[in-house]
């Protein structure tokens, strides 16, 4: 049950840091406006809640697998909102960031 929590809050948390990133970039880049970009940062700040209800209570290794799950999720945000294909280099690459983030935060520890 635990690691299904973990994953549930990987998840949460992974869609308000990639969507906060992604309201920004809209407000910027494709001139959307200040209110995309506020969106973007509630969304960033929501993220860093989400995170702090991990059952592991160690800031480095959270904030390490978040990043599998950021490069990962960036990916799929990416063929869902923009159209992007990826090649089979960027799914390797995401497929081993999920593989370090499981590692960094499901491995037997004593």
């Amino acid at each position: 049950m635990l690691i299904a929590r973990s994953a549930a809050l990987f998840l949460v948390a992974a869609v308000f840091e990639i969507g906060g990133a992604w309201l920004i970039w809209q407000g910027v880049r494709e001139h959307r406006g200040w209110l995309w970009m506020a969106g973007g940062v509630l969304a960033l700040g929501a993220y860093g809640f989400v995170a702090t209800f991990q059952p592991d209570a160690h800031f480095g290794r959270i904030l390490a697998a978040y990043g599998g799950i950021f490069v990962a999720g960036s990916i799929v945000w990416g063929m869902v909102a923009d159209g992007y294909r990826p090649d089979r280099w960027d799914v390797t690459g995401a497929v081993i960031c999920l593989t370090g983030m499981a590692v960094i935060m499901w491995a037997p520890r004593n």
